[in-house]
């Protein structure tokens, strides 16, 4: 996800996309600045540094106060069927209910499907084709009116609009079987939609898929499948007012500046095994500078930073140096990539041997660097993290300062001995994207490659610049910071949506670069596969042809330095997003 990733945190994604993600391997990590104090339990929860990674830190059921959270810019939007960070659906949970979500349990356990809206998880039929959930009963709005599986219908077919909608996943467009003259519900509003998705009663909804898939839970738990009544909806101004279906309303919606939740007097405590809703309010501040920010976590001024990708490179060596900031901190590891998009459209990018160029004049170090030190991530050399099944070590091309004998060899094998100009962009609101493009001019500078430098807001990158192919075309952008996280934690929910060419459209993209019909052919593939073991290695078969391609230069498997907030209860990473659960939270 771009996630989320949230991611990219993006993760969000989450420094952001995104999206989503699940985390794997061993998360244990000692800071480098001296011993870490180990995790202890005691009456009141796991203490110390990495308490967080398996363990509830300051556990209570004490209700009340104000959840203060903040982030550096905002997000693609609050709608849940138009968005794709991590930090994004993972905030989401507190107004909104999919059918399915995540369970609220520190480490892996945080990665298992539960039921939300839906009284079980989903019954298949017909060989995996088709999946039916009922909804429980009492399920009401914000607004006292009872949430039918029709809103959850519409609310589905409503995102497969990607010129209205054009964030988010486009799994439900991929799978559904969706009749040939359908469009959207705003273009085409009186076609029978029945064969893709069926609701025979109030309480009862039944997807149709027009291939398999076992995992279909996985899409159920989607920020899709919140409902959203029709007579409500609002097409892209819906995100000024959320209809809650969980137990926040929003109070105050001012985009770039402030968000603000209170209860949901209509949410019923008996409809929801899975939220304790212990604040009273959020406030949720947006644009705060990331230094700041961090300073004002430390300082206890904050609780949350929503992007959940960890302090910045300065604040890192006072957590590591303090004791008493070592202690709150937690380094999870994340299903998460850092990387740099090579786009192909504009000359001589066009030409491989160019593309390679970049990848080997590239300093591998300075961009981890950029991105905080090995506490920040380990340097990637494949876009597939390790612990997604099919991961493994590509050494395509050296990780070390950067090569520039090869790098010298490749421009002059693509007609460009002397180097050549384009564009990289980045995320302005992020010092770390900003070094990781800094670093980059640095380096690729010594070979005769200049790169003029342009940031963009979070909010937009993907929906007006980097993202949008008629921006990139026309103002020569060759390269790109990109990340991403797992939507779910294999090689589908995590390469699919980045590297299948059928998934570009006319804006939103998250794929910036790749375009091979092989790389598409090795995804059907995988798509086409039952085994769990031969689908693992393919999509590492996909991963490595990505690689050969020159189409990215993956920079960081992402770890992040997380602050716990003083005087924040129940906090705990969870696997489905590799940063705390924020469903879970409260305050003393």
């Amino acid at each position: 996800m771009k996630k989320r990733t949230l991611a990219a945190v993006a993760s969000g994604a989450v420094l952001a996309l995104a999206l989503s993600a699940c985390g794997g391997g061993d998360t244990t990590t000692e800071p480098t600045g001296g011993a870490a104090p180990a995790a202890s339990a005691s009456a009141g929860g796991a203490t110390g540094f990495n308490a967080g990674l398996e363990n509830v830190v300051n556990p209570s059921d004490k209700k009340g106060g104000v959840l203060k959270m903040a982030v550096t810019d905002d997000w693609d939007s609050v709608d849940p069927g138009d968005t794709y960070y991590g930090m994004s659906w993972n905030l989401l949970r507190i107004y909104a209910r999919p059918l399915v979500t995540y369970n609220p349990a520190p480490g892996a356990k945080g990665r298992e499907l539960v039921p939300d809206l839906a009284e079980s998880l989903g019954v298949a039929s017909d060989g995996s084709k088709t999946w039916t959930y009922k909804l429980r009963a009492g399920l009401k709005y914000e607004d006292g009116t009872a949430i039918t599986s029709k809103d959850v219908k519409y609310a589905v077919l409503r995102q497969l609009d990607k010129t209205t909608y054009v964030n988010g996943p486009t799994y439900f467009n991929d799978w559904l079987d969706l009749p040939k003259d359908f469009e959207s519900v705003y273009k085409t509003p009186d076609v029978n939609t029945d064969q893709a998705i069926e609701t025979p009663d109030d309480q009862t909804i039944i997807f149709h898929l027009n291939k398999a898939y076992a995992g279909f839970d996985n899409f159920a738990a989607l920020p899709a499948t919140v409902p959203i009544p029709q007579a409500k909806d609002t097409g892209i101004k819906y995100r000024d007012h959320v209809l809650a279906s969980g137990p926040y309303k929003f109070d105050k919606v001012e985009p770039g500046k402030q968000y603000t939740l209170i209860r949901n007097d209509q949410w019923d405590q008996a409809t929801d095994p899975i939220r304790k809703a212990l604040p009273d309010s959020y406030e949720i501040s947006l644009g705060v500078q990331g230094d700041d920010l961090d300073n004002r976590i430390i300082s206890g001024d904050l609780h949350v930073d929503i992007a959940g990708s960890g302090v910045q490179p300065a604040a890192i060596a006072t957590v590591q140096q303090d004791p008493e900031l070592n202690a709150r901190a937690d380094n999870p590891i994340a299903a998460r990539t850092w990387y740099i998009s090579i786009l192909s459209d504009n000359p001589p990018l066009d030409n491989i041997e160019c593309r390679k160029a970049v990848i080997l004049a590239a300093d591998r170090v300075g961009l981890q660097t950029a991105m905080g030190g090995p506490l920040a991530g380990d340097i990637a050399t494949s876009l597939l993290p390790p612990g997604i099944g099919g991961w493994k070590k590509i050494d395509t091309y050296p990780t070390g300062s950067g090569d520039e004998a090869q790098a010298k060899a490749a421009l002059t094998a693509c007609g460009q001995p002397n180097g050549f100009e384009t564009t990289m962009t980045f995320r302005s609101d992020r010092p770390r994207e900003q070094a990781m493009a800094e670093s980059m001019q640095q380096a690729l500078a010594k070979v005769g490659i200049k790169l003029t430098l342009k940031g963009f807001p979070t909010s937009e990158y993907f929906t007006a610049y980097a993202g949008k192919p008629a921006y990139t075309k026309a103002n020569g952008i060759g390269l790109a910071t990109n990340g991403w996280g797992a939507d779910w934690n294999d090689g589908f929910g995590f390469l699919s949506q980045i590297i299948d060419s059928r998934t570009i459209r006319e804006a939103g993209n998250y794929n910036l670069s790749i375009k091979d019909p092989a790389v598409d052919a090795l995804v059907d593939q995988a798509f086409a596969e039952l085994d769990t073991a031969k689908r693992d290695a393919i999509w590492g078969q996909a991963d490595a042809k990505v690689m050969e391609g020159a189409y990215v230069l993956p920079a960081v498997y992402q770890k992040g330095l997380l602050l716990r907030g003083k005087g924040v209860t129940n906090q705990f990473i969870t696997g489905a997003f590799d940063m705390y659960d924020y469903l879970a939270l409260g305050v003393e």
